[in-house]
């Protein structure tokens, strides 16, 4: 009787995800018929790993190891490849990082990280992704703070080295030429691809916070506890098994990694460029046949500001899906991008620290273009005042949110805000009467003006919808009279087209009085972290001068 007692709340809490998931992933393709053979590989497969990124491959290697796993410059790797080079990589990084030592890397996007993280993960060591705009203090500050003995990078970032320690253990990612460093390529071809003993752990991947307003802080991810977050997220986002997925943002950025993860699931094949180019993008696209892009909102603003008979020289009606995160993304941005290419705009709003939190579709975003969408299926999301309470709809309040993958903490020991567990996400935002999400901004962004709060990120999605600018960002200053005040930094599609004048005229129509930027500074364009987002001490500079 007791059982029966509980059976509602373990279908609610167990049986009906997983049979969402399953749902999910027999629509997408994931889940369907093989041969029993097949079947025991992956079986053997699970039982060794877990559900980590090593069994994303070695089930790719026996369902359809001539698929190619990874296409970069250099060409094509196939799931089999993939699996036994990865091997033989892990042998020979074995004995190179030696005890609760890490591996960096610092590289752009190619087979090199993917490689390295697989066979890092059959090791059971960590890996610290490393953002490559760090300099040369950061880098070694991070390098000392995460334990990294063992450094994988491109030979563009060798500069670095000699301010790093001499005794740092040293790989090169990518190689034009002879070097005198080893390369991942030499390690994997003077190796055996013997069998490797059952890691004692699960490897964690950390991720640096973008540092934008400071020295980048370690975050831990969490290694997923079933199929059901990526259940979760194909659903609002419907990837399909087997296509091919291009990944335009950094592989050091959370969203990036999301995306390599999500495409172990679906055996599919990751299409990587080593730096993003526009007009490149789209070539890419053409070639391979891209079937979704996982990009940051910069990205597609650079897409759009190509000329019209530019961007229609390549077919790219392979292209289905356009996932889009790690920044705001502006409405007249995604109206814009879904009138140039048609309905394949998906806006995911999370972070680093609670992954997702909602998922806008083409058709949110198309009835609400600034909306951030709304939670998929196993996500809780709530805004609460600051005393913790539920605040009406409609009303704006702090963002928390509960999933599966929430991270696992920084690596100095703190972590994000929780109650009743859900995690601050650090933002203010609202739903609206049918359940969008819309964000108002950080929470520290907020500014009180003449008693008054104010949100940058109103007056910023204003200035944007004005047909003659490009981008534009809006923060708050010190100001003798009011306490603060708003200042805009606006990119011009045409120089010396647009005045300060016009730009607020605009904008007295939208916000409050008092979200009027009195400041409007004109720019070349915004300074942004190699993530995509705006620095914003980079923006006050302009003021002083």
């Amino acid at each position: 009787m007791s059982f029966l007692r509980r059976l509602p709340s373990f279908l609610t809490n167990h049986a009906a995800p997983a049979l969402h998931t399953l749902f999910v992933l027999v629509k997408q393709g994931v889940v369907r018929p093989m041969r029993p053979d097949k079947l025991v590989r992956i079986a053997l497969a699970y039982r060794r790993w877990g559900i980590t990124l090593p069994l994303g491959f070695a089930v790719g290697a026996a369902r359809h190891p001539d698929r190619p796993a990874v296409i970069d410059e250099r060409g094509a790797l196939s799931y089999a490849e993939l699996a036994t080079r990865t091997t033989r990589l892990a042998a020979a990084l074995r004995d190179r990082v030696p005890g609760k030592t890490r591996i960096g890397v610092l590289t752009r996007n190619h087979h090199g990280p993917v490689e390295v993280i697989v066979a890092a993960a059959k090791l059971g060591v960590d890996v610290v992704l490393l953002n490559v705009g760090l300099s040369t203090r950061q880098l070694a500050d991070v390098l000392a703070e995460q334990k990294v003995s063992l450094l994988v990078l491109d030979e563009e970032f060798t500069g670095h080295l000699q301010d790093l320690p001499s005794g740092l253990d040293v790989v090169l990612g990518w190689a034009d030429g002879p070097t005198e460093h080893h390369t991942l390529d030499h390690l994997i071809a003077t190796e055996s691809a013997t069998k490797l003993p059952r890691p004692k752990r699960h490897s964690r991947l950390i991720v640096l916070t973008s540092g934008t307003t400071g020295t980048p802080k370690g975050a831990r991810r969490p290694d997923p506890p079933s199929l059901n977050p990526a259940g979760a997220v194909f659903s609002r986002i419907p990837l399909r098994a087997g296509e091919r997925v291009l990944l335009s943002a950094p592989l050091f950025h959370t969203w990036a990694i999301a995306g390599f993860q999500l495409s172990a699931v679906l055996g599919a094949t990751l299409v990587l460029r080593r730096k993003f180019d526009a007009v490149d993008t789209l070539r890419t696209i053409q070639r391979h046949r891209v079937g979704g892009m996982f990009g940051v909102p910069v990205m597609l603003q650079r897409i759009l500001d190509l000329p019209a008979e530019e961007r229609e020289r390549f077919d790219t009606s392979s292209l289905r899906i356009v996932a889009a995160s790690g920044s705001a993304l502006p409405g007249d941005l995604a109206t814009r991008f879904q009138r140039a290419f048609g309905p394949v705009l998906y806006n995911l709003y999370g972070s680093t620290e609670v992954s997702w939190v909602s998922i806008a579709t083409p058709a949110d975003l198309r009835a609400a273009p600034s909306s951030a969408g709304r939670p998929p299926r196993g996500t809780r999301v709530r805004i609460l005042d600051d005393h913790g309470a539920p605040v009406p709809r409609g009303e704006t309040g702090r963002i928390f949110a509960g999933n599966d993958m929430l991270f696992d903490g920084y690596t100095n020991g703190n972590s994000r805000e929780r109650l009743d567990g859900l995690m601050s996400t650090g933002d203010l935002g609202r739903f609206d009467r049918s359940g969008r999400l819309f964000i108002a901004g950080r929470e520290d962004d907020m500014i009180i003006s003449g008693g008054e709060n104010i949100y940058p990120k109103e007056a910023e999605d204003a200035i944007t919808g004005l047909s003659g600018v490009a981008e534009a960002a809006v923060i708050g200053v010190d100001d003798a009279d009011f306490g603060q005040r708003l200042a805009a930094f606006v990119v011009p599609r045409e120089k010396g087209a647009l005045d300060a004048e016009q730009i607020r005229e605009h904008v007295r129509g939208q916000v409050s009085k008092f979200a009027v930027p009195r400041d409007v500074v004109f720019l070349d364009e915004l300074p942004r972290n190699p993530t995509g987002k705006v620095v914003p001490r980079e923006l006050r500079t302009h003021l002083e001068e």
